[in-house]
């Protein structure tokens, strides 16, 4: 009922832990009801917190319409407001992604600096109990095993999200119930983008067989993030139990893994880490049963059956020299071209948009740098992203080809990637608002 909104908001975020009430939240707020609806619930319930808007200027008037009314709502409940604005179409293009993708990177990118410069404890973002239930099903759809079927965790690292528990229709009635305002996205209504078309055709489909289904797959998703736990527990034990690794090979003992129930979902664990494709699955347990020099290549490793073992080692690739970069400025010659550093003043120069230039926080880089062709294993935290990805999936999801794959360098800073050259730098490096001095490395590759 909307008239127990507020109650069953706070009992929500005492009862999840999302933050103590004495900390200064950040709210994203797009002007949409949802967002709108969490903000007057902050004012209400007493939480100290600040607005933050983006304008990812993709719908013309309305994004200035949507921007004006946020600065309008800051001023009625007297709460801290920040705004930015994207060329989000550009974002697309220089990256290779997707509306989508490039607006969820911009936004967390910059909600997370303005949580740190404002001194924020937690960004709050209004997702809700449709939400969730909507991602659990994509996510079935795809295919993407027990962890995507958690639907939206109510919080992650610096993120939560307070109106998980809520019904869509129960925010609605509650604007209406206040005569709060808000502002319509017209994106959300095509059925164009994935989630628009289970939204808007896939579930009420569900919900006139089932009338309560949202709420039945809400509390199945809710179930399934503690089942998730019990699963996790479970293969780090069979991990423990089955993965040995000396120098850079791994080891699975073939009578234990024949022995081990489930043996599907435990190989698959033990497996997909080194490259190992669904299809490739049964090639690999065919291996259990199969004389010794047998082999399956994965598209980073080789699973060899060598007498009672599994043994897992990296595709062998050509040794590419190291280079050592002393100090700025510096001049390097290697296969993909040159490599130009400089150390300069921040100025007031937009930063460089082109793939092939680095512009990073000089105080938060160490020389001597390192160049080299990237490895296994390797990762970082990509510009935009909170948290940290293998550069192995990082170039999946670039739909690079193996051979491009094969020419992919680095630069890494006191055993750091600061800077996958050409492609993407490291969040950690970037540059703020605070920053001083400017490292530039620029790529000029081969004709």
């Amino acid at each position: 009922m909307p008239q127990h909104l507020l109650t069953n908001f706070t009992a929500h975020i005492a009862g999840q832990q999302l933050f103590d009430p004495s900390q200064r939240i950040l709210l994203a707020v797009s002007g949409g009801v949802d967002s709108v609806v969490m903000a007057h619930l902050f004012k209400q319930a007493g939480f100290p917190a600040g607005i933050a808007h983006c304008n990812f200027q993709l719908r013309g008037e309305e994004s200035v319409r949507d921007e004006q009314f946020v600065q309008q709502l800051a001023v009625a409940l007297d709460l801290p407001l920040y705004t930015t604005r994207f060329d989000t179409n550009a974002y697309t293009q220089r990256h290779n992604v997707s509306i989508q993708v490039a607006a969820r990177e911009l936004r967390y990118q910059w909600l997370e600096e303005v949580r740190q410069q404002g001194g924020y404890s937690y960004i709050a973002t209004a997702h809700h109990m449709q939400d969730s239930v909507e991602t659990a099903l994509m996510n079935f759809c795809k295919g993407t095993g027990i962890a995507g079927l958690h639907g939206i965790l109510p919080k992650q690292e610096r993120i939560v999200r307070p109106l998980l528990f809520a019904d869509k229709e129960v925010l609605v009635a509650y604007a209406a119930l206040h005569r709060i305002s808000f502002v319509e996205d017209s994106s959300n209504i095509t059925d164009k983008y994935t989630r628009n078309f289970f939204r808007h055709q896939i579930i009420p489909r569900m919900q006139e067989v089932f009338p309560a289904a949202v709420k039945n797959m809400d509390n199945s998703i809710q179930r399934m993030r503690e089942a998730e736990m019990l699963y996790q527990e479970s293969v780090a034990r069979h991990r423990k139990r089955l993965l040995f690794s000396k120098d850079n090979t791994f080891m699975v003992p073939v009578v234990k893994l024949q022995k081990t129930v489930p043996l599907q979902t435990i190989a698959w664990e033990l497996f997909k880490d080194f490259g190992c494709s669904v299809a490739q699955l049964q090639q690999v347990l065919q291996l259990l049963h199969s004389e010794s020099g047998r082999y399956v290549e994965t598209a980073t490793h080789r699973i060899i059956r060598n007498r009672s073992w599994l043994l897992v080692t990296p595709v062998a690739q050509p040794d590419a020299p190291v280079q050592v970069l002393d100090a700025a400025p510096a001049h390097v010659v290697y296969e993909n071209g040159q490599l130009h550093v400089r150390q300069q003043e921040r100025g007031q120069a937009s930063i460089p948009t082109a793939p092939q230039t680095a512009w990073l926080d000089a105080a938060k880089v160490s020389f001597p740098l390192i160049l080299r062709k990237w490895k296994q294993g390797d990762y970082f935290y990509p510009l935009g992203m909170p948290k940290k990805k293998k550069i192995s999936r990082f170039l999946i999801d670039q739909k690079l080809s193996l051979p491009e794959k094969e020419k992919v360098w680095v630069i890494e800073s006191a055993k750091r990637i600061i800077w996958v050259v050409g492609m993407r730098i490291d969040d950690r490096v970037k540059i703020t608002t605070g920053t001083e001095n400017i490292l530039a490395i620029e790529l000029k590759t081969r004709d």
